[in-house]
């Protein structure tokens, strides 16, 4: 996939670690990067942190250090975890060598706060992503207030795909809500049933979310 990202003319490629077999050391994901990112050498390669999914949490900072001279084209890291010390280390290894891209839409204006963030990929963007961008709007240009209001509803919008198993499942049928029907989960993703999808609406509309959500 990396080598056809390459003749297809993809600006960068990426990945996450396997969940099995399990990475158990910090060499052993360098490895696996390492054989990625050479199948196309001319592309940025960025490593995908997302210890939800796979189980593997090491420390970002000892990746980086690791691959740091060796991997030639690993551009940085997408950082989707609430170890956000980890995470402004890595963003002030060798004054911002790496590219670290913040990944959690829960904590986008504590990244802000801390500094030295050079962008981000955001799993709620679909729906959501007016408030995310008005988020770094409002840090920019000095108003905390309005900043924390936006974070605080950006929140609020996942504490209730919280509970309806996620962004992957309840945030594909939240599109449909908005007018833009994407289809079923293929397995092992569950489907919401029509119940739950009515009930996750009435939550959704007790926030204001279809007042403030991205508009198809």
């Amino acid at each position: 996939m990396a080598k056809h990202a390459e003749t297809a003319g993809a600006w960068g490629i990426g990945a996450m670690a396997p969940p099995f077999p399990k990475i158990a050391r910090i060499e052993e994901l360098v490895e696996y990067c390492e054989t990625i990112a050479a199948a196309a050498p001319s592309l940025p390669f960025y490593y995908y942190h997302i210890p939800y999914f796979n189980g593997v949490n090491f420390s970002m900072l000892d990746l980086l250090k690791a691959v740091d001279g060796r991997i030639p084209n690993f551009a940085g890291i997408k950082f989707t975890f609430e170890g956000m010390y980890d995470y402004h280390q890595c963003c002030l290894y060798k004054n911002g060598k790496f590219d670290m891209l913040h990944g959690q839409d829960e904590t986008i204006l504590n990244s802000l706060v801390q500094g030295h963030t050079k962008g981000g990929i955001c799993g709620t963007a679909n729906y959501n992503g007016g408030t995310l961008v008005e988020i770094v709007d409002a840090y920019e240009a000095g108003d905390l207030e309005t900043a924390r209001e936006r974070q605080d509803f950006a929140q609020a919008v996942i504490n209730v795909i919280a509970r309806y198993r996620g962004n992957i499942v309840a945030g594909k049928r939240i599109m449909k809500l908005i007018g833009l029907d994407l289809g079923l989960n293929r397995v092992p993703f569950r489907n919401m049933t029509q119940v739950e999808e009515a009930a996750m609406n009435d939550e959704l509309t007790v926030i204001g979310f279809f007042d403030r959500c991205n508009k198809i």
